[in-house]
């Protein structure tokens, strides 16, 4: 094992603009994620969100969210470019390179309002518009496929991990394939207007995302539920990520729900040989199967919401937890379950969920606002501006190979 140090004395004064840049995490993007998931509860938000100031407060997010979204991306890339050392050293560091997965995980929240609101309300652009929107889908799919297999194989073969030092960050570089099935699902309305082929593709290949998903994140979660037991709860800053299981129970359940709908509008098919997709109960079959799996979802993400709010007490009253970044991390997990509660209670036609999903959505608006208010205020120094992976990191050596000749 060998341990890399850099201690620099920017981490204590003001940090310049080449510092800033130098110390850009990809953990910013969950910025993005945050600011688009506040602009899709504007967009659902069950009470007047037909009315214009909830449309302007979509929008209001929309951009922000965009313009914030390319200036991180401008950043990354220019951080990678005047330091391109960074790369590898940041890769082998076993939390900030999970953050890579926040990338296409932010785009996907762009994607979600662009056809939701931008399209379907207002019909911009037409199907150039849409097929245009589809083809970043598709490369956010790509993204999302690289994020599961290569960040969890550098996981397994560059990094070191235990039980005792394991957060829910390590379910992170398998979201991606969940939010981008949902994304799947957002988008299959718009393309069934012009091509229900490709609108049914997009459906299959969702289910296909959000199994491989949802599957790996059970299992590390479970894995957590027995890192709990053993050690107790993460100390200081990592308790943090004890609302990210919303992510995928939450999302997944959002997707499965609209995958649900967009097979009842698409099936049974009026061609080919299949008796079963030709069969006239077929996408009614489908969506009562969905509805009913997203409603355990959304039970097994409201049991994590109890664990995490314990979880935090119980660290906050023992422990210091300074602001950091982190915070912003819990935005969007709540954000994800909120949506997901005012979803369901338009299935349902329930004023339980409708009410609750109101108030979880002004909840995780307010959030938003506490979490926004001390970022902006430490960015003219730059404090915030930290990259751990520049001081310490610990890597697994490579295994050494033996060659054998033949006696």
């Amino acid at each position: 094992m060998t341990v890399h140090r850099e201690m620099t004395s920017t981490t204590l004064a003001k940090k310049s603009l080449r510092d800033i840049v130098h110390h850009f995490t990809p953990a910013w993007f969950t910025v993005t994620m945050g600011t688009g998931a506040i602009s899709m509860l504007f967009h659902n938000y069950p009470y007047g969100n037909e009315s214009q100031p909830m449309k302007a407060f979509t929008f209001l997010f929309f951009f922000l969210n965009l313009a914030l979204f390319v200036l991180f991306t401008a950043v990354s890339a220019a951080r990678f470019i005047l330091f391109p050392k960074i790369w590898s050293r940041m890769l082998r560091h076993p939390v900030q390179s999970l953050y890579l997965s926040t990338f296409p995980m932010g785009a996907t929240t762009l994607i979600n309002v662009a056809i939701g609101d931008i399209f379907l309300t207002y019909g911009f652009g037409g199907k150039a518009f849409v097929y245009t929107i589809w083809s970043l889908w598709w490369l956010d799919v790509a993204l999302s496929f690289i994020s599961c297999f290569w960040l969890m194989h550098i996981m397994k073969t560059r990094q070191e991990h235990s039980l005792k030092t394991m957060t829910t960050a390590w379910i992170l570089p398998v979201v991606p394939l969940v939010v981008g099935s949902s994304t799947g699902g957002v988008i299959a309305p718009a393309l069934q207007i012009y091509s229900p082929s490709h609108a049914l593709l997009t459906i299959v290949f969702a289910v296909f995302m959000v199994t491989i998903g949802l599957s790996l994140s059970l299992m590390m979660l479970t894995i957590y539920i027995l890192r709990l037991v053993v050690y107790g709860y993460p100390a200081g800053i990592g308790i943090l990520s004890s609302f990210y299981p919303l992510g995928p129970s939450g999302q997944a359940a959002y997707s499965i729900l609209l995958i649900g709908q967009s097979l009842q509008s698409l099936l049974p098919l009026n061609y080919g040989d299949s008796d079963f997709l030709r069969w006239k109960f077929v996408g009614d079959t489908f969506n009562v199967f969905c509805i009913g799996i997203s409603v355990v979802l959304w039970s097994f993400a409201t049991m994590w919401i109890v664990y995490a709010v314990l979880g935090i007490q119980q660290v906050v009253r023992h422990d210091h937890v300074p602001f950091k970044l982190s915070f912003w991390s819990m935005i969007f997990p709540n954000g994800v379950y909120a949506n997901l509660t005012i979803q369901l209670s338009r299935t349902f036609d329930s004023p339980f969920f409708r009410v609750y999903g109101a108030i979880y959505a002004a909840g995780t608006l307010l959030l938003w606002i506490c979490v926004a208010v001390p970022t902006v205020c430490l960015i003219p120094g730059g404090v915030i501006f930290d990259a751990p992976c520049l001081e310490e990191v610990s890597v697994l050596e490579p295994p050494k190979t033996e060659v054998v000749g033949e006696v």
